[in-house]
């Protein structure tokens, strides 16, 4: 049974509906709620894989969130243990930035869903193949990064060019939300921080087009999001025998 690391910024970016999968593999995970424990320092030596979400702040708010710089300093490990990572939105920022590449504010936001268009290193590779030419993805982003070198681009959108990357064979960087769920999407877009945050981004959204074009999109996305999530976790381990999936404790928490 593999043991992964989880980083959460804030309470409104859980690992969504990446928890269950996480739990049908058996993995043991220990989340840092950076939030909750800002002084916390995380060592990788005993996992096996690194997960890092999203979160509000950006890269270059080192001094006033310092916890960032212990992160960057995780993940510098766990690229140097060769340990899977996936980074998602923040966590995919704060990859690119310890891989040496820059990460900005973008020319416009994107919040809602965007339709995910793979490059041809993206239909070959082993995570994101199955998306075929295309997906609809969840997007709440203003900033975005260039692709760091030696690492291959996988995907991108119409309105924002470095959407996925991948770092030798095991490390991977998502600017979108694909463990974002129905209940998630609803939560955000109640929440009044990201509500102004949607209303002064200029970009012809709004809540309730959110909403309506939400239902058909999340059905195509989900199938793709557990198989996307079921061949990065094979990069941790195969799936753990029926017997150990029915464990109580595959879980561990320090929030």
């Amino acid at each position: 049974m593999s043991r992964l690391m989880v980083f959460q910024h804030v309470a409104a970016e859980p690992l969504g509906t990446l928890h269950e999968r996480i739990r049908s593999r058996g993995h043991r995970v220990r989340f840092h709620n950076f939030e909750r424990h800002p002084e916390a320092r995380p060592q990788m030596d005993r996992y096996q894989a690194l997960i890092v979400l999203g979160g509000p702040m950006n890269v270059d708010e080192q001094e006033r969130y310092p916890h960032l710089r212990t992160e960057l300093e995780a993940i510098e490990a766990a690229l140097r243990q060769d340990k899977p990572v996936l980074g998602i939105c923040l966590g995919a920022q704060l990859l690119a930035h310890v891989l040496g590449a820059p990460v900005m504010r973008h020319a416009q936001h994107e919040i809602g869903w965007y339709d995910l268009v793979t490059t041809e290193h993206g239909r070959q590779d082993p995570v994101l193949a199955h998306l075929g030419g295309s997906a609809p993805v969840f997007q709440w982003h203003g900033c975005t990064f260039g692709l760091p070198a030696g690492a291959v681009q996988l995907a991108r959108t119409a309105t924002c060019e470095q959407q996925a990357f991948r770092f030798g064979n095991l490390s991977y960087g998502f600017q979108f939300h694909m463990e974002a769920d129905g209940r998630l999407i609803d939560r955000w877009l109640r929440l009044p921080a990201l509500r102004k945050e949607l209303h002064a981004a200029g970009i012809g959204r709004d809540e309730a087009s959110i909403r309506a074009a939400t239902a058909g999109c999340l059905e195509r996305m989900q199938p793709l999001a557990e198989c996307t999530f079921n061949r990065f976790l094979d990069l941790v381990g195969r799936p753990a025998r029926r017997t150990a999936l029915r464990s109580n404790h595959a879980l561990e928490d320090d929030s």
